[in-house]
């Protein structure tokens, strides 16, 4: 999904680089040359913010770590991934401990960098509803969830049941469906809405830095320990504990995470006693963990211990019926929080737009293009010509498809009333394209397509069923055989005899 990338680095070489490293994995950037010109672009107005920053720890003036205090200081949450020629673990704590999600040594390979963007953009899938929610001291809960489709509510019953016991939940489903708003959810609906609600997103920790963080670590334990770490399992104790991609985890770090999860306890690195800790343990992924197991890149024993309660988040292509509340819901939150003064509303067009559109980034890209159509309206209604991007992709989508006319049909003529017509196309397609999309916009199964493209055959060829069967590249019987596999025996006992 685009983002909005910040690089902020006083080498002028460095500085072009990333930004055409940054450009190439499709998003848009900003430049600084330095740590002070880099907040000042980050303190722009909200509806210009930066999705992810990438910061040069060491710069004339202020430096890295600078920048990551002043950012604290005035409680501006963005994930910042830290990069430096300088790459020993003491620098390495302490840009975590400032508040980075990431850390790279330069020189940085692209898919190095462009997997620590991945990784910030999901730290940023917290919702801002979440936020306020914590902020007045009240638990999000299952109410609290926009939703009308029955794909969502089935999710949600199974989200119930799961609040009423202390079982180990896997969410699974795609990145930006709202896997943690769910797990907050369920912790919000069980005797634990009180307590404790740690998120770890292990996706974005340092893989050097993974065991320290989830478990602690002492004073001294290694270089750059200067303090004790009590780690998150501990900070969750009575509470809830999210691992976020779960199955981003180094497998060293599964056998001790198999550990703490069977036994109840920890041990911090450097510690020379267990610690006994009571969490509720719910994990997510966008991964298929089974096939990662298959694959050796996940443990068995791990696996089951977490799939105990498994439930699927579907995406929002899969839930249509949510797209319009959700809209309205994240239209009326952006402006409350960037422009509290406009009144703005969907045009119908643009609402019917965005409900055939598949949504690849789910519920995150539906709010970063609501906000981006909110600064782009001129009035007080959301139009299409607001949702550039949008527009753009479902133009080419259908614009793939090709517009040949039938044969023999005079130019310019108007097609068959009676025609079907492609989803999203401007005009019914013609009959010799055999559509490759449902009218849900999602791929048509073989045995769908294979009964059409037998039916055209039969059609074109007026039933001479051996010229059907050699152009389809298949023998008499075998045609046969599947017009009576789809029901068709009747076009079969219709066919022309065969010319001699």
């Amino acid at each position: 999904m685009p983002a909005n990338v910040l690089v902020i680095d006083d080498d002028p070489v460095q500085r072009r680089l990333l930004e055409a490293a940054v450009r190439r994995f499709g998003h848009a950037v900003g430049v600084a040359d330095g740590g002070e010109a880099g907040l000042a672009l980050i303190e722009r107005p909200p509806g210009e913010a930066f999705n992810v920053v990438i910061l040069d720890m060491m710069m004339p003036g202020l430096d890295g770590l600078g920048v990551l205090a002043r950012l604290a200081d005035r409680a501006i949450r963005v994930p910042v991934i830290v990069q430096t020629a300088q790459g020993g673990i003491e620098t390495a704590v302490a840009a975590m401990r400032a508040g980075a999600v990431d850390f790279v040594v330069k020189p940085a390979s692209p898919e190095r960098l462009q997997t620590a963007i991945a990784n910030a953009l999901k730290v940023e899938e917290l919702e801002s509803e979440t936020r306020r929610s914590s902020r007045r001291g009240k638990a999000l809960t299952f109410r609290d969830l926009i939703l009308n489709s029955p794909a969502m509510e089935r999710a949600v019953r199974l989200g119930q049941r799961a609040a009423a016991s202390n079982i180990p939940v896997l969410i699974e489903g795609e990145s930006g469906v709202g896997k943690e708003i769910f797990a907050r959810a369920i912790q919000g609906s069980s005797d634990r809405r009180s307590r404790a609600f740690v998120t770890v997103n292990c996706g974005a920790i340092p893989e050097t830095l993974v065991e320290s963080i989830l478990f602690g670590h002492e004073k001294g334990s290694f270089t750059g320990a200067t303090e004790k770490h009590t780690g998150k399992f501990v900070e969750a104790d009575s509470g809830t504990l999210f691992l976020d991609e779960i199955g981003d985890l180094p497998l060293d770090t599964q056998v001790k995470l198999l550990r703490a999860v069977q036994e109840g306890e920890v041990d911090p690195v450097g510690g020379r006693q267990t610690v006994k800790v009571d969490i509720r343990l719910i994990s997510a992924t966008h991964r298929n963990l089974l096939d990662q197991v298959r694959a050796g890149k996940f443990r068995e024993d791990l696996f089951y211990r977490l799939n105990v309660y498994p439930v699927l988040i579907p995406p929002l292509r899969e839930r249509r019926e949510d797209i319009q509340p959700l809209a309205v819901h994240l239209m009326e939150r952006a402006l409350k929080l960037h422009a509290p003064q406009r009144t703005l509303r969907f045009d119908p067009a643009a609402m019917s737009m965005l409900e055939d559109y598949d949504w690849p980034g789910n519920i995150r890209q539906l709010e970063n293009a609501i906000l981006r159509a909110i600064l782009l309206a001129d009035g007080n209604v959301l139009r299409p010509d607001d949702f550039p991007q949008i527009r753009h992709e479902l133009k080419h989508h259908v614009a793939a498809v090709p517009a040949a006319e039938p044969a023999g049909k005079p130019a310019g003529e108007e097609p068959a009333s009676g025609r079907e017509t492609a989803p999203g196309a401007s005009r019914p397609l013609p009959p010799e394209v055999l559509r490759t999309l449902d009218e849900r916009g999602n791929v048509r199964t073989l045995a769908e397509i294979e009964l059409e493209m037998i039916r055209f055959a039969i059609e074109h060829y007026r039933g001479q069923m051996s010229e059907v069967a050699r152009r389809l590249g298949i023998g008499r019987s075998t045609l046969y055989r599947k017009l009576r596999e789809h029901g068709l025996e009747s076009h079969a006992a219709q066919a022309q005899p065969d010319a001699s």
